[in-house]
C-alpha cells in the first residue's frame, strides 16, 4: 500500500482484519441517519486496515453531549437483520458494507493478547441477560484459570443463572453496540466524537453506557445527558450499570489478573 503520512495502519490475521472490519462498517452504517461517527477506512488487505488519522483535541460539554445523543441513535439501529428472528437476537456478530454477516467467533482484547468473542446465530438467544451470561461471562470465567477457586466459580455461576432466569432483563430490543467503549476508544477532533477499535455485536444499551464508565470517560455526565436526550432510559439503570461492566472487567482478569479479578467478584456480589 502507498504510504501516507495521513493513514493509520493497523496489522493483524486476516481474520482479525476481515472482524475488525465489519465492526467498523456495522456501526458505519448507522451514521448516515444520526449514529456516532466512525473512523474511516480508507482500504485494507489480509494483513492490514488503513484508517484515517485522527488529530485529536480536548473534548467540551457540548461535544461530550452531542457524542451521547448520537451513541443511542446507533444503538436504535439493531441488529440489521431482516428476519423477525435476527431482529430480535442478542449476541449476533456485525455485518459489514457488503451485507455479508460475520460468522464464527469474534476478537476481544487489545491486539497480540486477543481472547475468543463467541457470537450467537439468529434466534439463539432472545434475551439479553442469557446471552450475557453464556458468551460474555462464562467463557470469561472459564478463560480466568485459577484465578477463582470452586467458591468463586459457584458465585459467578449463580449470578449466570440469575440472568439466564430474566431478571434483569427488559422490553429493549437488541442494541447495536461498540462493545469496547472505554474512553480510549472514543476519540475527539475537531468534528467531534470518533469511534475506534470495536468489539461489535448485538447486545444490550447499557453494555455501551457501563463501558464508558470504567476508566474514566471525560464529561461522563454530559455524555449521558446527551443520550437521554435522544433515547430514554429505564427507572433503575444506574444500579445495572456495573452489572453490565462485568463482561470488560472479567476479560481484563482473563488477561492481566490481578485487582480485576477482586472487583469482578465483588460486582458479581452484588446481583445474587
Amino acid at each position: 500500500m502507498e504510504q501516507h503520512p495521513e493513514v493509520f495502519r493497523k496489522r493483524g490475521s486476516a481474520r482479525a482484519v476481515q472482524w475488525e472490519r465489519a465492526g467498523l462498517e456495522w456501526l458505519a452504517s448507522a451514521s448516515a441517519h444520526g449514529g456516532a461517527r466512525v473512523v474511516e477506512i480508507l482500504a485494507s488487505d489480509a494483513s492490514q486496515l488503513c484508517l484515517e488519522q485522527i488529530s485529536p483535541v480536548a473534548p467540551s460539554a457540548q461535544s461530550a453531549r452531542e457524542f451521547g445523543a448520537a451513541l443511542a441513535v446507533t444503538h436504535s439501529a439493531g441488529t440489521g437483520r431482516e428476519s423477525e428472528a435476527g431482529r430480535r437476537s442478542f449476541g449476533l456478530g456485525p455485518i459489514d458494507a457488503s451485507g455479508t454477516a460475520f460468522e464464527g467467533d469474534g476478537f476481544q482484547g487489545p491486539a497480540g493478547e486477543q481472547l475468543p468473542l463467541p457470537l450467537a446465530r439468529e434466534g439463539e438467544f432472545t434475551s439479553w441477560g442469557a446471552m450475557f451470561g453464556d458468551l460474555r461471562l462464562a467463557p470469561l470465567v472459564r478463560a480466568s484459570g485459577d484465578l477463582f477457586d470452586a467458591d468463586d466459580r459457584a458465585l459467578f455461576g449463580r449470578l449466570v443463572s440469575r440472568l439466564r432466569d430474566g431478571v434483569f432483563d427488559d422490553d429493549d430490543p437488541p442494541a447495536r453496540v461498540h462493545g469496547d467503549l472505554w474512553a480510549g476508544n472514543v476519540l475527539f477532533d475537531a468534528h467531534g466524537a470518533v469511534l475506534i477499535d470495536p468489539t461489535a455485536y448485538s447486545g444490550h444499551r447499557l453494555d455501551d453506557l457501563a463501558a464508558l464508565t470504567l476508566f474514566g470517560a471525560p464529561h461522563l455526565a454530559h455524555m449521558f445527558e446527551g443520550y437521554e436526550s435522544a433515547h430514554s432510559l429505564t427507572h433503575d439503570w444506574r444500579e445495572l450499570i456495573p452489572l453490565h461492566s462485568l463482561h470488560l472487567v472479567l476479560l481484563h482478569a482473563a488477561l492481566f489478573g490481578g485487582g480485576y479479578a477482586r472487583e469482578a467478584l465483588g460486582i458479581a456480589r452484588r446481583y445474587v
